[in-house]
């Protein structure tokens, strides 16, 4: 059943796209541009994630990145950083401009996301599978210090083949952190192939659930969607919430959807970005 209910959500009835998340996804393929190269697959499925919790649920304050109030949000997949920046732009966090230099020696904007460099990054995370566990200790310092502040982490489902993922888990299961919800970006496709072949997940919501997480799947591209289950953050009172956004990777771009190719690409060339924009429109 759990196997059956998985495989349906690899072909998404997923509403077109509207215009900000074209929009959002024109912005994705600028910065490609400008760094010539990035992690296309990973930032796409993304998008939709990161647009709702910047529009709709994150509390911040742009021109006050440390505010004490403001909750953490982790991109524990940092390669797909690009989703991130993007928003970060369009909340005012960062200039447009700086979007154009991703990756240059002289940019604040590496391949990973850096905190010590970057207004509104909560944790450096160029290694995978770390941001829970950083979410565990955001958590509970909240919790001691008497602060409502939540704290989200962006897991992709490659990464929680990482063994410290589920030591986290465990941790947070155990102090039943309430504040804490673990978003799982489920491409079902890694950097080298399908997620089934190289390290099944699956039963995925009862992994999370025997790990005492209030959990629940969402289909990751629908915004609507997105907003109800972030909205009724948390799952349950007395334990952490665990949300599967099954998602597509390379969403919006026809010929690289589902395409383990398009993971990471360097060099894109002019004539790549043309077609990037001309299959997005």
């Amino acid at each position: 059943m759990v196997a059956a209910q998985a495989a349906q959500h690899l072909n998404l009835a997923t509403p077109p796209l509207d215009e900000r998340s074209k929009h959002l996804r024109r912005l994705v393929i600028r910065t490609l541009h400008g760094g010539e190269r990035g992690h296309v697959g990973s930032s796409l499925s993304l998008v939709e994630i990161m647009r709702v919790l910047y529009d709709d649920i994150l509390r911040y304050r742009p021109q006050e990145p440390k505010w004490s109030g403001r909750d953490r949000m982790i991109l524990s997949k940092g390669h797909g950083c690009i989703a991130q920046y993007v928003m970060l732009a369009e909340k005012g966090f960062i200039p447009y401009e700086a979007l154009d230099t991703f990756c240059r020696l002289d940019s604040i904007l590496g391949g990973h996301p850096e905190a010590a460099k970057i207004p509104g990054v909560e944790a450096s995370t160029g290694s995978l599978g770390h941001g829970l566990s950083y979410g565990v200790g955001m958590a509970l310092a909240a919790r001691i210090e008497k602060r409502d502040t939540r704290v989200i982490v962006v897991m992709g489902d490659g990464e929680i083949d990482e063994g410290s993922v589920w030591e986290a888990a465990l941790c947070a299961g155990k102090h039943r952190l309430s504040n804490l919800t673990a978003v799982v970006d489920y491409n079902k496709i890694q950097s080298a192939g399908p997620t089934r072949e190289i390290q099944d997940l699956e039963p995925l919501l009862d992994k999370w659930r025997a790990f005492n997480f209030a959990a629940t799947d969402v289909d990751g591209h629908d915004v609507g969607a997105l907003r109800d289950v972030f909205r009724r953050l948390p799952l349950a009172s007395d334990r952490p919430s665990a949300i599967i956004c099954h998602t597509v990777k390379g969403k919006g771009i026809a010929f690289a959807e589902n395409d383990a190719n398009w993971h990471h690409k360097s060099k894109i060339a002019n004539e790549v970005v043309t077609k990037l924009y001309a299959a997005l429109d």
